[in-house]
């Protein structure tokens, strides 16, 4: 056994006693243990440093040269040891380090640009990454630490996780001013049948999120284009004549119409989640509390 494994804190803190009191009985006092006690940790001290460390005189003990020179390393040592566990405080402003964020393509458009503003002026030493959303490789990069944080749709996240609701979101059916469908009352039925864009980021497919929707009606939709993120759609809805369902919030100022609709999709959330083991993270929970949560 190597004497690093033959020594823990407590002998220290006898020691440290001993070197203050220069009296046994009083370093038991003070540190609540018998004078036994405290002679067979002096007696494992020696031992580990081969020294006597204290002589003994009439009223108390004399510190040996090795352990006054050792005294000082033993204080440091502890003092670090207490702030170890010592809550540290959290400083937005001097905190370094980088932060890792993993979005949807909406969540960039929507959530991010708020956020992104906020931590660099209250924590400019901050740097971010900003990455696309990868939902079959998600579990692995939040777990070993490569991602921080996750903003989403609940279908995209792990049960497990801890999550904060930011909005109730909902999709709309829109198109170009110019297509033929603008300024229309189409049925359901047309809706379905129109040529349609769909946003695919997760997967390249030709299945969108609402297709379920529309099967409670017996119809399938026409789509001609499986595009891979959200902000992408509305330049095609431009040159072509065709609709698309978009979050609502995610067209918001773009030069597009929308298509009334005699029945509406289900609304969805849009969420942040993380890993469990930076529940108590003081970097995690405050960048967590910048989020907007409506």
């Amino acid at each position: 056994m190597s004497k690093l494994d033959r020594l823990d804190i407590k002998q220290l803190r006898v020691f440290q006693a001993l070197i203050r009191e220069k009296n046994a009985s009083k370093a038991a006092n003070q540190l609540g243990l018998t004078q036994q006690a405290v002679s067979e940790h002096l007696k494992k001290l020696r031992d580990v440093f081969d020294d006597r460390l204290f002589l003994r005189k009439t009223n108390g003990f004399l510190p040996t040269p090795f352990a006054e020179k050792l005294s000082h390393n033993v204080d440091k040592l502890l003092n670090d040891f207490k702030a170890l566990l010592s809550p540290s405080t959290f400083d937005p402003k001097t905190i370094d380090g980088t932060f890792v964020i993993a979005a949807t393509d909406y969540a960039q458009q929507v959530v991010l640009p708020q956020l992104v503003a906020t931590l660099r002026q209250e924590s400019p030493h901050l740097k971010l990454i900003v990455r696309d959303f990868e939902i079959d490789k998600l579990h692995d990069l939040m777990e070993s630490g490569k991602v921080n944080l996750a903003i989403a749709f609940p279908d995209y996240i792990p049960d497990s996780y801890p999550i904060l609701k930011l909005f109730e979101e909902r999709h709309i059916c829109v198109a170009s001013p110019n297509s033929s469908i603008a300024n229309t009352n189409p049925t359901l039925a047309n809706i379905a049948r129109y040529p349609s864009i769909i946003a695919s980021p997760s997967r390249p497919n030709f299945k969108g999120s609402i297709d379920d929707w529309f099967k409670k009606f017996g119809l399938k939709r026409n789509i001609v284009v499986s595009a891979p993120c959200f902000s992408i759609v509305p330049m095609y809805l431009e040159t072509t004549d065709s609709i698309a369902f978009l979050p609502s919030r995610a067209i918001k100022g773009l030069d597009l119409v929308e298509i009334g609709l005699e029945q509406s999709p289900d609304k969805f959330d849009v969420i942040a989640a993380w890993h469990p083991r930076y529940n108590d993270d003081a970097l995690q929970q405050w960048v967590i509390s910048l989020l907007e949560v409506e």
